[in-house]
């Protein structure tokens, strides 16, 4: 993944685990991320992450879904 979509608070896939985190900076060669809910951090490989999709931040608690969609009413 590239430098500058490595922003804190930038949610991401850590395809190594296939965890979602949030990035919480750098560390040396590493980014540090921690679960979006929060949590203990971890080491990753930045070429190993890529953004997370929607359906991602949905399972991992941090997309606001319309209310509309939820019941139903589109």
């Amino acid at each position: 993944m590239k430098a500058e979509q490595l922003w804190v608070g930038a949610l991401v896939v850590d395809t190594e685990t296939q965890r979602v985190g949030k990035v919480m900076g750098r560390e040396g060669p590493y980014v540090q991320l921690r679960p979006p809910g929060g949590g203990r951090e971890w080491d990753a490989n930045p070429d190993q992450l890529r953004p997370a999709d929607e359906g991602e931040k949905l399972r991992a608690g941090i997309l606001e879904v319309p209310l509309a969609y939820v019941e139903g009413i589109t």
